[in-house]
């Protein structure tokens, strides 16, 4: 049984198959958080909850003369705004009065098979037997209003899921502050390690430290964010790649988002998490409620690697859907960096004769081929084909690809519109912007409100126009900038807060109507590059355009902070043209190709302009790529040294399921005279087994121990690539 509660103690127990989660219902209702991590019996935790009179830390009214019961300092489950807990909380209401508290306190729970859903929300999904689910339902008693704490257990993947659902019960309330997560630790001084970033730098690993005060990341910018991922690690200070207790905390959302750890008074830290407070309010009128995103929890005991090993079995089982969760993704090559803007009909054709010729399963058209689109200018939101540009129709143009044996995908940009468009002259009242002020621009084009239904159905209708017309397997789903002057004509101006969130509702709407309307696209997500890279897109688009740098060296940072949260699957990586376009770096083909196939692989380039000995090389990368999807796609992932930390050598690994078979890659990062050696110790694979890695046999342990002894690199930025098999066991 996933979930217990022992009626004698008021106590929940949640457990995983590797995990434990425990609360308590003390005095007054009040919900106490005891315990969360490693594995162990059901005895009552909240023995450990030191309880002390301490100065200006107030009491409840119903704690009488009991001065040692204080919420200031207290685990709380859910902390709430106004009612003497000072530390960071997960919900500010105000009333119709003005006054601010709110003060949930325990009323009843349900214990269900399966799974809750949220309507409108990305959530982690699985079947009847696979886990269960625990709502607690919490009463305001002065006003009545009622919120209820959901939680989801899925127990061989070690995973528990938090969200909330707030529900109004008379009068109208605003909302302007609801998160979905609070996770308190009693005396633990931890690190935080978060993922920050730019465009094309994206997911750089950080470890700080937490202190006293308050320690946040997160979006402002309607998005996700290049800037900052909503996946953050919470750990103690000894924890390594394989060692030691750490918490990962993913939020399924990807709009604005918030999160904050606080060291209080007393070294207790407290953890939060949930939309951005600075960009939300949300008005509840009487009988209606509001669901909260969800957050996936996994712990482990085993350092960064036991945590991603399972995170990333559970994004790819129980959060990708659609037939492309499993199936077998065509290697692409997409049009961008080998045109850009500068592409016609014939043009288009001769790179997929080429690609065709190569061994490439696919031909993406990206930016250029609708509306008056010659640069980046211009033509956003009119989403009809240029045919001009094209040579013919884009049906043809796809039919053409197709009969040479080449899939085909699309780029779109659906969410912004430029402001030479015609849709743009035609109804300047449906961007995201202040009147009276000038807009920010960005990239001369602006954001359309998509919580009105009115933009919502006319690009709905414009993008499923062409999609019912022309044949294709495949669409980049791109969002080019940040949104800011949030205003929306549509909405009145006590809920312009609102803005924000409905805007990612009605995203999501418009990508659940997509993915089961034409359920063969594959979908990937981008904002330029990795500015959408999140749990809550990954439940619509099983892989994302992981950055706008296709610089193989500088993908070796990008990739290595995304690993952490996300599978290697979910990531999508080409092999670009050197010199690359972004940095001017050089590197050797081998090694463009080495980063390229940790993740959804393809090319960037114009392969009309390669060499005979050039094509070879892309045939064989092509054919490798094959024969080790399964491993990149499916198997487990470690991490063997850090491109922040090991400055001669970057090295991560793939391991089968069965561990019987395996991959070595690495790259060279730092190039020695009179070298030392560079050995690299495998991870993974079973001890006492026999395995062969570049004509030479070793035991598992011999391998993971000792290790291999990379050869001395005769060349920048060299690369290598070994296949590991069991010859025995």
């Amino acid at each position: 049984m996933a979930i217990l509660f022992q009626k004698e103690t008021n106590i929940f127990h949640l457990q995983t198959k590797n995990t434990a989660y425990q609360m308590k219902v003390a005095e007054y209702g009040v919900l106490l958080h005891n315990y969360y991590g490693q594995k162990l019996g059901e005895g009552d935790l909240s023995y450990l909850i030191m309880r002390a009179d301490r100065g200006f830390s107030g009491n409840p009214y119903e704690a009488g003369a009991d001065r040692t019961f204080s919420l200031d300092s207290l685990p709380l489950e859910y902390p709430c705004f106004g009612i003497g807990d000072y530390r960071t909380d997960c919900i500010q209401v105000i009333h119709e009065d003005g006054s601010n508290a709110i003060d949930f306190r325990y009323k009843s729970h349900e214990i269900q098979n399966g799974k809750y859903s949220l309507e409108g929300l990305p959530t982690m999904h699985w079947e009847n037997g696979e886990g269960e689910t625990l709502v607690i339902n919490m009463e305001d008693a002065a006003t009545g209003i009622k919120l209820k704490l959901y939680y989801g257990v899925l127990y061989e993947k070690d995973v528990i899921t938090r969200a909330a659902e707030i529900i109004n019960s008379k009068g109208n309330i605003i909302i302007n502050r609801g998160l979905s997560l609070c996770l308190d630790f009693a005396n633990e001084r931890m690190d935080m390690i978060h993922f920050y970033g730019k465009h094309a730098m994206e997911r750089e690993f950080e470890r700080t430290p937490l202190h006293h005060g308050k320690h946040s990341i997160g979006s402002t910018r309607g998005t996700s964010s290049h800037q900052h991922n909503p996946f953050v690690i919470l750990c103690t200070k000894d924890a390594t790649e394989d060692y030691g207790d750490c918490y990962g905390i993913s939020f399924l959302y990807s709009g604005s988002f918030l999160a904050e750890a606080e060291v209080d008074q007393i070294g207790q830290t407290r953890f939060v998490m949930g939309i951005q407070p600075d960009t939300f309010t949300w008005r509840l009128e009487e009988e209606e409620s509001l669901f909260l995103p969800e957050t996936a929890l996994i712990y482990s005991h085993e350092g960064f690697s036991g945590l991603s090993l399972r995170l990333h079995d559970a994004i790819r089982e129980n959060i990708i859907r659609g037939e492309w969760k499993h199936k077998r993704r065509p290697v692409l090559i997409n049009n961008w960096e080998a045109t850009y803007f500068d592409f016609d009909g014939d043009k288009l054709l001769a790179i997929a004769k080429d690609a065709k010729d190569l061994g490439i399963e696919m031909l993406v058209l990206d930016d250029g081929w609708f509306g008056k689109r010659d640069n980046d200018i211009s033509g956003l939101g009119d989403w009809y084909v240029n045919e001009k540009k094209l040579k013919g129709s884009l049906k043809d143009l796809s039919q053409r690809v197709h009969e040479m044996g080449l899939k085909f995908g699309l780029w779109f940009e659906p969410e912004m519109v430029s402001e030479d468009s015609d849709l743009y002259r035609m109804h300047p009242d449906w961007t995201i912007k202040i009147p009276g002020r000038n807009p920010n621009r960005s990239r001369f084009q602006l954001v359309l409100d998509f919580s009105r239904e009115e933009v919502y159905q006319t690009i709905r209708d414009m993008v499923f126009g062409i999609l019912d017309e022309v044949p294709l397997e495949y669409i980049k789903w791109d969002m080019n900038r940040s949104i800011t002057n949030l205003y929306s004509t549509a909405l009145p101006a006590e809920r312009q807060g609102e803005l924000s969130h409905r805007y990612i509702l009605n995203l999501y709407r418009f990508l659940e109507e997509l993915t089961a309307r034409y359920p063969h696209i594959l979908l990937e997500g981008c904002s330029g590059g990795g500015g959408r890279f999140d749990a809550g897109m990954l439940y619509y688009c099983p892989q994302i355009w992981c950055s706008d740098n296709t610089d193989a060296i500088e993908r070796l940072k990008i990739q290595y902070g995304t690993s952490f949260g996300y599978p290697i699957g979910s990531v999508g990586s080409h092999v670009s043209a050197s010199p690359n376009h972004q940095t001017g770096r050089k590197t050797p083909w081998e090694t463009r190709g080495t980063v390229a196939m940790s993740g959804s692989f393809g090319y960037e380039l114009d392969l009309n302009k390669l060499t005979t000995e050039e094509k070879a090389v892309i045939k064989g990368q092509v054919r490798e790529y094959h024969s080790y999807y399964n491993l990149i796609h499916e198997g487990d992932y470690y991490r063997l040294t850090s491109p922040y930390e090991d400055t001669r050598a970057t090295a991560w690994q793939f391991v089968s399921k069965d561990k019987r078979e395996g991959l070595f890659f690495a790259v060279v990062t730092g190039l020695q005279a009179n070298p030392a050696p560079v050995i690299m110790k495998l991870k993974g694979l079973t001890a006492k087994a026999i395995y062969e890695v570049e004509g030479l046999r070793h035991t598992g342990e011999m391998l993971m121990l000792g290790g291999i002894l990379l050869p001395v690199p005769t060349e920048e930025y060299q690369s290598y690539r070994y296949s590991i098999k069991m010859i025995s066991n």
